[in-house]
């Protein structure tokens, strides 16, 4: 059976067929607070602002493509999960959706920690000065030098995801003379994605150390059995873009399950869970998210719950919300170019970037909104494919939309929700330039990470 697409990656329940979309909305004009960052506002002239500038505005200063960001939104987001877990748990902003080491002055000055997946990441998050007690560290294949180098940093926990990175965890602690924080990332048998969850069959991927054939129960001997090693727990993680708590309640009752287990057998209570993150975002209107408090509430009845069965403890729960705070919080800004009618089809509307800067339409088949931002426009609406510049058919941005049918060259088109994953696996294909990443905050914009030069380029490239 064929496996089609959605927003987070792969999916297996149906899709809509090819050629379906939306009908327009009633006013083309209207910004949906859902999809859009919280200070983006459409003035009666039509040109749109975020943080108090307007879009003309900031193409004018900082050029197209470019991704703009609300810092008062991202920073009330991370101030929403933190209130809304209290004292009680922890929030890991994963730091793979976007990170910069002005994100991570932010999160350290709203009270969040920080989980990593790869040298640079750490190199990102010690450079803006995390605290190392404050990071995780993530992958499924650490080199010996990146762990060398996050145990003498003094991570707060590396999360192990094999047998092999047990012993090599172990055999850096013992020769650092520490005793290394670490968790144990297993696959419980749950894979969520949005509305739906499965319960079977999905150890079959290179994450983490499969509970059912009792791998994990292993892992936990292993580990306790390494004196340079200080068992803090479990970590689960069961899907990206979701909106439905049902699969975390399965994920949850298999996890205490474990930690039961692990109590029977050799006396302990581990003190934490990690519950993983991948919650939703409202990339259109059609996507209903959950609050933090929301999300919050839901965990915590859940574990409390299935450690009441159990007779246990409740652990200290661990979350890694990054698409879920970071997401909502930036547009995209494209200039058009050309715009090309098909007769009976669509029209086509090229802009200024593409694929380079937002893969994932082409990678995950992503549905993404994309509104007129320069001008205020109440012409008929007409369907549209927006594409960018690459010399590729794939080259995508948002799939099928109803744009103003005046829509001409030089306006300027903003696609929002792109603040997780689009600057983070943004590519060079056909040596295209990196866009800047610019923090708007009251009035003032400032560039966060600078747009790539065509000197970049020549630098790496060596005769």
């Amino acid at each position: 059976m064929s496996r089609s697409a959605h927003p987070a990656g792969p999916r297996h329940a149906d899709v809509l067929p090819e050629g379906h979309y939306a009908p327009p909305a009633a006013d083309l004009n209207t910004l949906d607070e859902k999809v859009w960052a919280r200070t983006v506002r459409r003035a009666d002239d039509g040109v749109v602002s975020v943080g108090g500038m307007e879009v003309t505005r900031l193409a004018e200063e900082f050029g197209t493509p470019a991704y703009f960001l609300d810092e008062e939104d991202f920073r009330a987001r991370c101030r929403a999960w933190a209130h809304a877990f209290g004292k009680d748990a922890d929030v890991f902003y994963a730091g793979k959706a976007f990170l910069s080491k002005a994100v991570v002055r932010w999160l350290k000055e709203e009270g969040l920690n920080l989980d990593v997946c790869s040298s640079g990441e750490l190199t990102v998050a010690l450079a803006a000065e995390m605290p190392a007690s404050r990071i995780a560290y993530h992958g499924n294949n650490k080199s010996v030098a990146e762990l060398t180098r996050a145990v003498e940093a003094g991570v707060g926990r590396i999360v192990l995801d094999s047998f092999q990175e047990i012993a090599r965890v172990a055999h850096v602690a013992r020769e650092l003379g520490v005793r290394q924080p670490v968790q144990i990332r297993v696959t419980v048998g749950v894979e969520a994605h949005t509305h739906e969850f499965i319960a079977t069959a999905h150890e079959d991927q290179k994450f983490g150390i499969a509970v059912a054939d009792g791998s994990a129960a292993e892992a936990v001997r292993r580990v306790l059995g390494h004196d340079s090693l200080e068992l803090l727990g479990i970590h689960s993680h069961i899907g990206s873009q979701i909106f439905d708590m049902a699969g975390f309640e399965v994920s949850a009752k298999r996890v205490v399950q474990l930690l039961a287990a692990v109590r029977d057998e050799h006396g302990v209570e581990l003190p934490e869970i990690d519950l993983g993150g991948g919650l939703g975002i409202a990339y259109t209107s059609d996507d209903d998210p959950r609050e933090p408090h929301e999300i919050a509430k839901a965990l915590t009845e859940i574990v409390a719950r299935e450690c009441e069965a159990a007779r246990l403890r409740a652990p200290r729960i661990s979350v890694e919300p990054g698409r879920a705070i970071v997401g909502p919080t930036a547009f995209t800004l494209y200039e058009v170019g050309t715009i090309k009618p098909l007769e009976g089809l669509r029209t086509y509307v090229s802009v200024d970037g593409g694929m380079s800067d937002n893969i994932r339409t082409a990678l995950y088949d992503a549905e993404y909104s994309i509104s007129l931002v320069s001008r205020r426009s109440d012409a008929e609406p007409m369907l549209v494919r927006v594409v960018g510049k690459h010399c590729e058919s794939g080259d995508i941005v948002v799939k099928d939309a109803f744009l103003p049918a005046d829509l001409a060259p030089g306006d300027l088109l903003a696609v929002p929700a792109t603040g997780a994953y689009c600057r983070s696996m943004a590519s060079n294909y056909n040596h295209a330039l990196r866009p800047p990443v610019v923090a708007v905050r009251d009035g003032q914009a400032r560039v966060i990470v600078r747009r790539e030069t065509e000197e970049d380029l020549l630098r790496l490239d060596l005769e």
